[in-house]
């Protein structure tokens, strides 16, 4: 399935809209991984803990976009949009964009 943040597929036409399409996905924040990110924050450096836990959020937010896109019956997504909050101590990532036909 083409996943694109772009509003159409270049070579593809779009033969048919079948509506918004959302994932989402919420991860709860471990205490060591915390501890240990706080430790990174004085020090400097990236926290490979928390980039783990953000791209496995990600993917599986477009991966619940896509299979929501099939279930509407599209072969695409276009026009996808990629949000992250955090509420409280879990962090949020949710995906939207419109489920299309391509030929």
């Amino acid at each position: 399935m083409i996943v694109t943040t772009t509003p159409t597929v270049e070579g593809r036409t779009i033969t048919a809209y079948k509506g918004i399409v959302v994932g989402e996905a919420i991860l709860g924040a471990n205490v060591f991984r915390d501890f240990f990110a706080g430790i990174t924050d004085v020090l400097g450096g990236r926290s490979g803990s928390y980039e783990k836990s953000l791209n496995e959020a990600r993917e599986t937010a477009i991966a619940e976009l896509e299979e929501r896109a099939r279930a509407a019956g599209g072969n695409a997504v276009v026009g996808v949009d990629l949000d992250y909050e955090v509420i409280e101590k879990m962090l949020m990532v949710s995906a939207s964009g419109t489920a299309v036909v391509l030929d």
